[in-house]
């Protein structure tokens, strides 16, 4: 046999060996999205996940951004120094882009050098996921959402005390939510490659979403209940990306005027939040509040998991079984979308305004 020959044989030997052995390990980690994720297997941890988010693979095209379905669903990374995480150092809580689980907290981030967002903790245990990712021909832990399974990034050793973990994470694949939820100073930013941040115990944490008209009294309103720990508005439930305020004013884009609200469950529970819901505006309008009419003035809830439709879906028909309202109740209860972020200058609007019109 002529040498050319046997080479050939010998690497396709070596590739069909790497391809079972892939395949196996997709096979034994029984995770439906195995080929996006080559050589992954689970790391097992001792606390339950969050409910699941299943989305099929054109509804994560449909939800994300072209940039964050390369890094979220397929693995990409983003360019180092290029994030808009990477040099922010806000007080609030950074969440899935995907699915608003909340995964880190402002006051574990620190400035690691490498340009990326680095944080010491996750909020949660339970919200991230780690998986041994052997790709690039090395070994390494990756983070993922446990709820919706987004890649966020890898978390190495070299991080700071107390914990010595870096997780390295994406901008791309987080969102983020202004105010604290353990401090209403500013975290600072340390020194470069210092390691140096703050730590101090963090509540775990939930996320809402909701849309009851004009969303500057609504924000207004749900920052008053005792409990939440952050609100930010915000366009979804639309199909247009990256709206302005304009674009959602022209109700051609599809999108509701919304409020995303964090949360403790241990001090509010997700029902009392549906139920002030109910109390802050006239669910039983259709597209308008007040003088606002269109779409985007629409009332809905927007749940993150199952536990939190049934809820919804539950307050719901109590309060129209029980004729609190004169009208039946046209809430739309659905499942939450991508959420864009408004302008800065909508935000706490009614403090920085002063505009009761709206939050009365």
């Amino acid at each position: 046999m002529k040498p050319s020959v046997k080479l050939a044989i010998l690497a396709l030997s070596i590739f069909l060996g790497w391809a079972g052995w892939t395949g196996l390990n997709a096979l034994l980690r029984g995770d439906p999205a195995a080929s996006n994720y080559g050589a992954a297997t689970a790391v097992p941890g001792e606390h339950t996940m969050p409910k699941k988010i299943n989305k099929s693979d054109t509804d994560w095209k449909q939800a994300l951004t072209p940039e964050q379905y390369n890094v979220m669903r397929k693995r990409g990374t983003e360019r180092a120094f290029t994030g808009k995480y990477d040099n922010f150092y806000e007080p609030g809580t950074y969440v899935c882009a995907g699915c608003g689980t909340p995964l880190f907290s402002s006051r574990t981030k620190y400035d690691h050098g490498t340009g990326w967002p680095s944080f010491t903790e996750a909020v949660e245990p339970a919200n991230v996921e780690f998986l041994d990712d052997h790709s690039f021909f090395m070994h390494r832990v990756e983070v993922r959402c446990a709820a919706c399974g987004a890649h966020l990034g890898h978390v190495f050793d070299d991080g700071p005390a107390p914990t010595g973990k870096h997780y390295c994470i994406n901008s791309v694949s987080l969102d983020f939510t202004p105010g604290d939820p353990a401090s209403d100073q500013p975290a600072s930013k340390p020194e470069k490659g210092s390691g140096k941040t703050k730590t101090a115990p963090l509540p775990k944490t939930e996320v809402a979403t909701f849309a009851a008209g004009c969303f500057w009294g609504v924000e207004y309103k749900f920052g008053q209940v005792k409990g939440v720990l952050g609100t930010t508005v915000g366009y979804t439930g639309g199909l247009t990306a990256n709206p302005t305020y304009e674009d959602v004013c022209s109700n051609t884009t599809g999108h509701a005027e919304a409020v995303r609200v964090t949360f403790d469950p241990s001090v509010v529970a997700y029902e009392d939040l549906v139920r002030e819901f109910f109390g802050f505006h006239d669910p039983t309008q259709l597209n308008r509040q007040g003088p606002d009419h269109g779409r985007q003035y629409r009332s809905a809830i927007f749940y993150h998991n199952e536990e939190q439709r049934e809820i919804a879906e539950r307050v719901k028909t109590e309060l129209n079984q029980s004729g609190a309202f004169k009208k039946p109740i046209v809430t739309e209860i659905v499942s939450a979308p991508r959420f864009f972020k408004a302008e800065e200058y909508h935000q706490k609007y009614y403090q920085k305004n002063k505009l009761k019109s709206c939050a009365f």
